[in-house]
């Protein structure tokens, strides 16, 4: 991880590449933190750690927004049309360092979220490295892995753990110090390579060197974690949700970043209205990056809760 991390930290600039750190060992990435690569720092708690991710969801589907209004496909298309004064968005390189830890507590949450950001990040930009030591079924999970077509495998204790995350044997069979298999989306089978080393000491000399060129600059995410702690013990529907119903019916189509600017409101809360709008059967399931579609007109949605 740390060979990855300042690889890429010897290549772009802060304004190139973002990186968001989940560390929930704590003391893994300590190193990197105040770079001024980081979005916001380390992230450390896991209920941190959740909203951090739904944050990154947020971030994506307003880039496909841009990217609609550009006309382009995707973040290199985005960046050729950019004008003076204007600035290009940069590669955002999400970083998780032990999932197994997140998914012990938040599961179903996190996979969701995980996979969602797996299935339309790389257009926008956004990109996933996550690691754990503990390769079981309910860490590495089949929606995971479907998601997550490149993989590398240091040595395994068994073939069991092998399958797990190759699908394939052979990595019990690996000697360790860097010894790995690597399995890129586009290969039939593993190939075997050496995997680099850097010592902590040579860690410490570059993070210094960054740290001392500039100051991170932060994204604000408070006001949608403080939004989440007033909604999620709430109970029944979200006091904003009968201007949802009528803002959706009104457009025609219905997405959560529409809700988000037109209400006023963090992603959560957005997505969670969105959820109940689906429940009730007023908005369709997701479609992807496209909005999704309103499934009654007029009073028909009115009649539809009253039922």
């Amino acid at each position: 991880m740390n060979s990855i991390i300042i690889s890429i930290l010897h290549r772009a600039l802060p304004q190139e590449v973002k990186f968001l750190l989940i560390d929930p060992k704590t003391v893994e990435l300590v190193d990197y933190a105040n770079i001024p690569h980081l979005i916001f720092p380390p992230v450390k708690d896991v209920k941190m750690a959740n909203f951090a991710l739904e944050w990154v969801v947020q971030e994506m589907m307003q880039r496909y927004e841009k990217f609609n209004q550009r006309g382009v496909r995707n973040i290199v298309g985005f960046n050729q049309t950019i004008e003076d004064g204007e600035n290009p968005l940069p590669y955002m390189v999400v970083i998780i360092d032990e999932l197994a830890d997140l998914m012990m507590l938040s599961g179903a949450r996190l996979e969701k979220t995980l996979c969602r950001i797996a299935q339309l990040g790389r257009a926008t930009g956004i990109h996933l490295i996550v690691a754990t030591q503990r390769p079981s079924v309910d860490v590495i999970t089949g929606l995971i892995k479907a998601n997550f077509p490149s993989r590398i495998s240091f040595s395994v204790a068994s073939q069991i753990d092998s399958r797990t995350i190759l699908d394939t044997v052979g990595a019990e069979k690996l000697v360790g110090n860097g010894d790995m298999l690597y399995s890129p989306v586009e290969a039939p089978r593993p190939f075997r390579v050496q995997g680099s080393f850097i010592c902590p000491s040579e860690v410490k000399k570059v993070v210094s060197f960054i740290k001392k060129q500039s100051e991170p600059v932060y994204e604000d995410i408070m006001k949608g974690l403080e939004e989440e702690k007033e909604t999620e013990e709430g109970e029944g529907y979200d006091e904003l949700y009968s201007e949802a119903k009528d803002l959706v019916l009104a457009r025609g189509e219905a997405s959560t970043s529409l809700l988000q600017r037109k209400l006023s409101i963090g992603y959560n809360r957005a997505a969670r209205i969105m959820e109940q709008l689906e429940k009730d059967g007023i908005v369709g399931p997701p479609r992807g990056s496209k909005a999704r579609q309103v499934l009654v007109e007029g009073r028909d949605g009115e009649d539809k809760l009253s039922q």
